[in-house]
């Protein structure tokens, strides 16, 4: 659920309630009533969220289950070498 969705992602960059309300312009209610199922962010909000995350809003809706790494600006060398890491991780 998208409740369970945001909270992991909130939990797995160290930071609580307040903090991600902080950073996205809301109120630590506002945090806590999406996690808890309450209600449903704004589109705008939505696309706030998946922009602070690095995530689609595809998959903070679950559509699309995928997980994506940022990474811009890091050179063609440099990209060889993450996909390499994930190759071998895969395996």
């Amino acid at each position: 659920m998208f409740g369970e969705i945001i909270q992991n992602l909130r939990k797995s960059h160290g930071i609580n309630q307040v903090e991600l309300a902080q950073k996205l312009g809301v109120t630590k209610q506002a945090v806590s009533n999406w996690e808890n199922n309450n209600i449903l962010p704004s589109i705008d909000m939505l696309i706030k969220i998946s922009r602070f995350f690095s995530v689609s809003c595809d998959y903070l809706l679950e559509i699309d289950h995928r997980s994506f790494i940022e990474v811009s600006g890091l050179t063609i060398e440099e990209l060889s070498h993450i996909q390499q890491v994930i190759n071998d991780i895969k395996k």
